[in-house]
């Protein structure tokens, strides 16, 4: 496991052109006002594990479990599916009224949501342009499983596999978008482009208001795993706003993909290059702009780990009843395989560690 202390904490990156910028928002009431509405909106568990945290040698370890998400089994069920759906109420609502059920069914109609996903930002995506009458087509890269394309379809996305990663992708989507008149609803953000994402981001906000009224005191450590970055952002805007600067915040990617520990150490976005990762979820090169402010502002510490280590978190995860996959059990990794990084992050039998489970078993 590699590891590096924040060195832009407190200050975030230096303004510089071909840098987005935006904030992060922390306020997750109105993602809640709008999922009062939506009849399988209901919180997740936060699990306490005092087995596992015994064996970690910690004094407690609370696992937020989004394995059960709005019937999507991820946390991503709260990003771009409100993202759709705070466009849709835009437009069906008025004077300030709630729309009815059937106009709020239609508003999007004829309508058509681009975008490329490593993983379940497509499903939600599809899930909520269907609810609101639209169309969905979703950009796969050849490293993507066919049995999460044919999910895909399931869910009424047309999928298109372009290029051999996540990048490839995201650039076939978004000329795609532009040519055809698409709307592109990314989980990445770049200059030109941040309104969409900070909605989706802003989704994200509710797994972390539920984790504070389900946790008896706060954590002395918070590990969020990172692919764009998009997740960690959010949690780390509410958590900071909630709890200040007193728990560390840890941020996890695969060895194969360390696009925020590399960007925070040159002071600028970065685009990595690796092998694909068994975490694919996580398995993005480049970061997302708004994110990594976010991230080299108010995150402690960057580590990464390897997918052999992660394999094996996963087993032992599964031993104790979480079945689960790579993606989702990096930031439990990052502390199953800390032994020779403890000291460094302040992590002993006192430590109180919160981490998530963002998303369930792989389904077929």
């Amino acid at each position: 496991m590699a590891l590096i202390r924040n060195p832009l904490r407190g200050r975030g990156l230096p303004t510089r052109d071909g840098l987005a910028r935006g904030d992060v928002r922390s306020d997750p009431e109105p993602v809640r006002r709008l999922l009062r509405r939506c009849p399988v909106a209901a919180p997740t568990p936060l699990r306490d594990m005092p087995r596992l945290a015994d064996a970690l040698g910690v004094a407690e370890l609370s696992l937020k479990d989004e394995s059960g998400r709005m019937g999507l089994g991820s946390f991503k069920a709260l990003g771009a599916a409100y993202a759709i759906a705070r466009m849709a109420a835009e437009r069906a609502d008025s004077e300030g009224r709630q729309a009815p059920p059937e106009s709020m069914a239609r508003a999007l109609s004829g309508e058509v949501f681009a975008c490329a996903s490593a993983g379940n930002h497509g499903l939600s995506v599809a899930a909520g342009a269907r609810v609101f009458g639209a169309r969905t087509v979703i950009y796969l890269s050849e490293a993507i499983p066919e049995a999460f394309a044919e999910r895909l379809r399931r869910a009424g996305a047309q999928v298109i596999r372009a290029g051999g990663d996540y990048a490839a992708s995201m650039a076939a989507a978004a000329r795609d978008a532009e040519s055809k008149g698409w709307i592109l609803l990314s989980d990445s953000s770049w200059p030109g482009y941040v309104e969409r994402p900070t909605r989706v981001m802003e989704g994200y906000l509710v797994a972390g208001a539920e984790v504070c009224e389900q946790i008896e005191r706060p954590p002395t450590h918070i590990m969020l795993q990172a692919g764009v970055g998009g997740f960690a952002a959010a949690m780390t805007a509410l958590f900071r706003a909630r709890w200040g600067s007193a728990p560390s915040i840890v941020v996890v990617e695969p060895e194969a993909a360390p696009a925020l520990m590399q960007s925070v150490r040159a002071g600028r976005p970065v685009k990595t290059q690796g092998p694909v990762s068994n975490m694919g979820r996580l398995d993005c090169k480049e970061p997302s702009h708004l994110a990594l402010g976010e991230l080299a502002r108010e995150a402690d510490y960057f580590v990464t780990i390897t997918d052999e280590a992660c394999a094996d978190t996963v087993a032992w995860l599964a031993e104790s009843g979480i079945v689960t996959t790579p993606s989702a059990a990096a930031g439990v990794s990052a502390l199953h395989c800390v032994d020779g990084q403890r000291e460094a992050l302040s992590l002993d039998e006192r430590s109180r560690v919160l981490a998530f489970i963002t998303e369930g078993a792989e389904r077929r």
